[in-house]
């Protein structure tokens, strides 16, 4: 007599087995396949990807981007962040929180940037649109003997400070105007040189004029690690200070008078640093102000307005 075989009590499939007519290797090639699925399911949850915050929503070239990506499943691994192919350096914020800040300048074309988060919670890949900002244009006649300044141990330690990327986040809030002087020249001003257009020139920062010997404070926390004098070969930049705020934040001062830090001092939000002066290549008394992100001369603005935690 034939048997009918009942699979784990199921009398639906008992039905389909009569159906179809499926042979008994079939049915139990499906029912073992049917058990590992389950059992891969149980084991192994799907995969929970990060949360991905993007401000500003809608950056203009010159703003600093600040991605905040958020675990789920309390890995404490920190994400790699890569963006158009480059990567990026990211910090723990605490709570389960990273961020990856993207400098933006003028030179920096309009259009799509791809960002990449990658981990163990798997992958994101949002986006994000830069857009144009118009700058404003101005026209310099340089005297002879006037277009050649500066000296390569200017240069070389100039360009050191600007790579620092300190793991430690040493300013809070927003930043603090350093001096309190009428904004002569803002960020971003594009320039003609005796009617050439400079191509890869913006200007990196914030000038403001004032009385020489009047006061240059810290905008925010961190650590002396750039002190130049002209005495020392800084003949462009004349007396300077880098401030490292930390995890790719840095901060100069140039054209000073005096100088009332050392290397290794850490300095507090609002402590005098310096005086302005007319030191190096410049038309008058005025501080320069620039502020670095990761290598790139963003505008100092935001910083002021806004907090980057």
């Amino acid at each position: 007599m034939k048997q009918n075989i009942s699979f784990y009590g199921l009398p639906g499939l008992n039905a389909a087995l009569k159906k179809h007519q499926f042979s008994w290797k079939s049915v139990l090639f499906m029912t073992l396949a049917g058990a590992v699925t389950l059992f891969v399911t149980l084991v192994q949850p799907p995969v929970h990807a990060y949360d991905v915050v993007i401000q500003p929503a809608g950056p203009r070239q010159g703003d600093t981007v600040s991605i905040i990506t958020t675990e789920k499943q309390g890995t404490a691994d920190v994400p790699a962040v890569t963006i158009n192919g480059s990567t990026f350096p990211t910090f723990a914020l605490g709570n389960g929180r990273y961020r990856t800040f993207l400098p933006t300048s003028p030179l920096h074309t309009s259009g799509e940037y791809v960002i990449r988060v990658e981990g163990p919670e798997g992958l994101r890949n949002p986006m994000v649109w830069l857009s144009d900002r118009a700058f404003r244009t101005q026209y310099i006649t340089l005297p002879p003997g006037r277009s050649n300044l500066g000296t390569d141990y200017e240069f070389d330690k100039v360009d050191a400070f600007k790579q620092i990327v300190s793991s430690d986040k040493l300013w809070s809030g927003s930043f603090l105007r350093p001096s309190q002087g009428r904004v002569s020249s803002e960020y971003g001003v594009r320039r003609y040189y005796n009617g050439v257009f400079a191509e890869n020139y913006y200007h990196r920062g914030v000038d403001y004029a004032a009385a020489i010997g009047s006061p240059v404070i810290a905008p925010a926390a961190g650590r002396v690690v750039l002190v130049g004098r002209v005495s020392d070969g800084f003949e462009l930049h004349g007396n300077t200070i880098g401030v490292d705020h930390g995890q790719g934040v840095e901060s100069i001062f140039i054209h000073l008078n005096s100088i009332n830090v050392q290397e290794g001092d850490f300095v507090q939000a609002g402590q005098v640093i310096g005086t302005v002066g007319s030191t190096g290549a410049s038309t008058g008394p005025h501080l320069h102000w620039g502020l670095y992100v990761n290598g790139v001369a963003v505008d100092p603005a935001p910083w002021r307005n806004g907090t980057f935690e």
